[in-house]
């Protein structure tokens, strides 16, 4: 029977009026039932926590990135320990060991000791004096044959061998050489951080005496530098390193829960996150160019004589970790990002969220109907739903905090097993209770 002006309404009836009504005062006020409690210094306030958590995340990745190298000797040694097969970084050690070894060779005596030999043997004049203009022949034969020594060892697994075990010993002194306090192995001096390649050195002496220079025996050992890095501005550098470094364990904690306060600051929780993550990824876009402007401006301000292409593989693979490290954060915003849109109001988000749970429904009901029975199971997710949801999204959060160096495949492959838990928890919900359903209906007018 419907009811009259004059009859009482149902509680149903009063509650499906009263949402009715609530809907329309929605509407009419654009949208936004809690426009009126609006204030601009709350809201100004969650945009300024908002962007200081930005450029903190952006902080936090270099700290996070300059803790690692100095604290982490088998991440120092994945740094550099690919530098040993890059070809710009082998012939520029291959012509700086060349040079350490030519210059602890006096070509001019052994002219002058072929000469004695030549003139005891009693050779004619003319092949004397042939031999005499021999200096500058045997200097470009013997420079040939030091560098294809050279080359050969650099090039070989040996070097390899010596050039991670040497920067596997010498990670311990690289805290002071980045705080300049350098000893060992590890210097900076003359604005240089530079590692002692003398076990190189050593190597090629071997192999020239092997190769019939008997000369080479009496070169002593020979501590030459491969720099590693070079900038004028290797102080300021040092500074900021060791600042970061320091505080590489708390800001990405500092930038989480400033971030929090921002979102939990502002009137609509939802947008305030939506727009944390977009500037936290901009903040990370920004870093991306910074790093390839300021490896221009590195190779511009080289001195002379350095080679470019090698210093720029060594700036590439000492900031590998720090782009790696960019990356994954900038996908965990933008996936972040993407999945507070998508859990709003929007018409997109609603019809996403209504075809993806229509469409494991149908798969469900297919399951049931084939005699899958998920009786409490069932129940149980209906009734906790949300809270497993919470609890699928807290766990991928801690995860990808926690994990040591995540990457944009870790923080892609966190994202769908998300999304499958959400999928596994959406078929695993059937309703309430039949009992229940009964209970609502027999209540029905």
């Amino acid at each position: 029977m419907t009811p009259t002006g004059d009859e009482p309404l149902s509680n149903r009836e009063r509650t499906e009026l009263d949402e009715l009504r609530h809907r329309v005062g929605v509407l009419e006020s654009g949208g936004r039932p809690h426009a009126a409690r609006h204030h601009p210094f709350r809201s100004t306030g969650s945009v300024l926590l908002i962007l200081l958590a930005a450029l903190l995340s952006l902080l936090s990745v270099v700290a996070v990135w300059a803790n690692s190298i100095v604290r982490d000797t088998d991440r120092y040694v994945a740094t550099v320990g690919p530098l040993a097969t890059n070809p710009d970084v082998q012939k520029a050690v291959t012509r700086r060991v060349t040079d350490a070894v030519l210059a602890q060779i006096d070509v001019n005596a052994l002219v002058k000791q072929l000469q004695d030999t030549v003139s005891q043997k009693g050779v004619p004049p003319k092949a004397a004096q042939l031999v005499g203009n021999l200096q500058g022949p045997i200097t470009n034969g013997l420079k040939q044959l030091v560098s294809g020594t050279v080359e050969r060892v650099v090039t070989s697994n040996a070097f390899e061998t010596v050039w991670v075990e040497g920067n596997r010993r010498v990670h311990s002194a690289l805290d002071k050489a980045l705080t300049g306090r350098a000893d060992g192995a590890v210097s900076l001096e003359n604005n240089q951080v530079a590692i002692d390649v003398a076990p190189i050195v050593a190597k090629v002496k071997e192999r020239l005496v092997s190769a019939g220079l008997g000369v080479a025996a009496k070169i002593p050992d020979v501590h030459t530098n491969f720099v590693v890095f070079e900038s004028k501005d290797i102080g300021k550098i040092r500074t900021y390193m060791r600042v970061l470094q320091i505080m590489g364990g708390w800001l990405p904690v500092i930038a989480l829960l400033v971030a929090a306060a921002g979102i939990y600051t502002a009137f609509n929780r939802r947008h305030a996150l939506i727009g944390a993550a977009l500037a936290v990824f901009a903040a990370m876009l920004l870093l991306g160019i910074m790093l390839t402007v300021f490896r221009d401006v590195y190779l511009d301000h080289l001195p002379p004589g350095a080679s470019s292409a090698a210093a720029g593989a060594v700036y590439d693979a000492l900031i590998k970790f720090l782009r790696a490290g960019v990356r994954a954060l900038g996908a965990a915003a933008l996936v972040t990002a993407l999945g507070a849109f998508l859990s709003g109001p929007s018409r997109i988000a609603v019809l996403v969220r209504t075809s993806c749970s229509r469409s494991i429904g149908a798969g469900r009901d297919v399951a049931v109907s084939g005699g899958l029975r998920l009786g409490a199971v069932g129940r149980f997710v209906h009734r906790f739903k949300r809270w497993i949801g919470v609890a699928i999204v807290v766990v991928a959060a801690i995860v990808l905090f926690t994990w040591n160096y995540p990457t944009t495949m870790v923080v892609v492959w966190t994202a769908v097993i998300v999304l499958a838990g959400f999928a596994i928890r959406e078929f695993l919900d059937t309703g309430p209770a039949p009992a229940a359903t009964a209970s609502r209906s027999g209540a029905a007018p």
